[in-house]
């Protein structure tokens, strides 16, 4: 049960003493005005559910061992600055795909088997990711379609698109985990025919 009339700064100290109680009233006062501020800004339910879901679990694990003086102002921080690394994360991924643009066409046999390697990984991470996650990665990847095209035959707003390439992305640069570096590496290699 909520306790209501406890303040943010009883909330904080009891928080730093490992009490659930607090933490649980704390999600239960926040939750909904931080997830309307992120949504204010982003415009893209799952994300902003995501981004104000990390930002409470990471007030879980480091609120235990931090004083927080204005828990208010500190939560609304957190997410914004959550939802200014997804909008960063998105024109990383916006420079990537112009690196690609300009990769060689011809690649030596030890570059091929790099690719190889990496498009294997890329095609099961694709594969393993949800339904309308996977839809939307393969309409913009595969059919080349805009992100405007792929949200009008998907009914679903560009944000949307826009969130479920960032999760695609997320998730197999995840998976690619050392073959990244070797990614990396290839383009840097590539790139540097160019010149």
């Amino acid at each position: 049960m909520t306790q209501t009339n406890i303040t943010d700064k009883a909330l904080c100290v009891a928080l730093c003493r490992n009490d659930l109680k607090a933490f649980d009233t704390i999600y239960e006062r926040y939750w909904r005005r931080l997830y309307l501020y992120a949504f204010k800004i982003f415009e893209d339910q799952l994300v902003c559910e995501d981004l104000v879901q990390e930002v409470f679990v990471d007030l879980w694990e480091r609120g235990r061992h931090k004083k927080i003086e204005h828990l208010e102002g500190y939560l609304f921080r957190a997410v914004k600055f959550q939802v200014l690394n997804v909008i960063r994360d998105l024109k990383k991924t916006s420079d990537l795909e112009a690196v690609f643009a300009h990769l060689p066409e011809q690649l030596g046999a030890d570059h091929l088997l790099e690719f190889e390697e990496v498009d294997r990984i890329v095609r099961q991470s694709v594969g393993a990711l949800p339904n309308k996650c996977k839809e939307v990665f393969q309409l913009s990847r595969e059919a080349d379609l805009p992100n405007s095209e792929i949200a009008r035959q998907m009914n679903i707003s560009v944000r949307t698109v826009e969130a479920h390439l960032y999760k695609a992305l997320k998730s197999i640069k995840k998976n690619l985990g050392q073959i990244y570096f070797c990614l990396s590496s290839f383009i840097i290699v590539s790139f540097s025919f160019l010149f």
